[in-house]
């Protein structure tokens, strides 16, 4: 998870260094194809054994219509506003997940969950201060991306459900290239041979932080790997102070904490209570 922060850090602050001499659909289109072309080896796998199952693709077509959406707002926000604000409102992708799970798959939202969203609520209105200052495009354009990239993973959950993890991710490329193809087509400008590699490590390092990640994952429960994803924020908050010469705001770092406090409280809670349950009977009811 230390890995997968640096990664993420990475490029968040690549884009931030690109800034907005690149529309954002098309630095994102730039940076997917890059991302396709590492995952070319997953799809032809994939077509070699029969393709995706029946009734699939509809899903995945959502999926890369959600994260298309949620990737050209991201890119749009990760130009024009710090760093660290955008690191700390992309931690309320769990929020959306847990809403969304709730409204769309029927799971139930029990207190711990409640206050956890709301206690993640009040930590974005720290980071954001409406009505102390003006809220920029940038930070509506984060919003936006945070809910479209949890809806992405509350789909990704229930295709994981029927096709392997790998053909996943590859399916994720190419639709969201495909996506992205007719906006950045729209706003096309000239790309400089620098901004090519930019964009190439970009993805680079995109691909080695969700890899990292799925590691971690799979090494350590998430009540380890989730209190970890905090040093994304710290970091972030260093690289915007030292390489972009934004400010350190502690109302942003306090916002982010409470929310990434939040979560691993939840995280943690959760776990006993599976754990609890695996080893009560089951007639003893449901511990909320």
């Amino acid at each position: 998870m230390l890995a997968t922060g640096l990664c993420f850090v990475a490029v968040t602050g690549i884009v931030r260094y690109l800034g907005t001499d690149l529309p954002a659909p098309q630095s994102a289109f730039i940076r997917f194809a890059f991302g396709l072309a590492f995952l070319t080896p997953a799809l032809v796998a994939l077509m070699r054994r029969g393709g995706v199952p029946k009734g699939s693709m509809r899903v995945f077509v959502l999926r890369g219509g959600l994260h298309t959406l949620a990737v050209i707002l991201w890119f749009y926000a990760m130009a024009r506003i710090p760093v660290a604000e955008v690191t700390a409102i992309g931690y309320l992708n769990p929020i959306v997940v847990s809403i969304g799970a709730a409204l769309a798959f029927g799971e139930k939202l029990a207190p711990r969950r409640v206050g956890t969203i709301a206690v993640a609520v009040v930590g974005a209105l720290i980071v954001l201060r409406p009505g102390l200052r003006d809220i920029a495009p940038g930070h509506w354009a984060q919003l936006g991306a945070s809910v479209c990239f949890g809806l992405s993973y509350l789909v990704a959950k229930r295709l994981s459900e029927i096709v392997p993890a790998t053909v996943v991710v590859a399916m994720m490329a190419l639709t969201v290239t495909l996506g992205l193809a007719p906006f950045a087509a729209m706003v096309w400008v000239p790309v400089s041979l620098t901004q090519y590699g930019w964009l190439a490590l970009v993805a680079v390092f995109g691909t080695a932080g969700h890899y990292c990640m799925t590691r971690a994952f799979t090494a350590a429960p998430m009540t380890v790997t989730q209190p970890v994803t905090f040093l994304q924020l710290v970091w972030a908050t260093a690289l915007g102070a030292l390489v972009f010469s934004e400010p350190v705001d502690p109302m942003v770092i306090a916002g982010g904490g409470l929310i990434i406090a939040a979560i691993s409280w939840l995280t943690w809670r959760e776990a006993q209570l599976k754990r609890r349950g695996l080893t009560q009977p089951q007639s003893g009811g449901v511990p909320v």
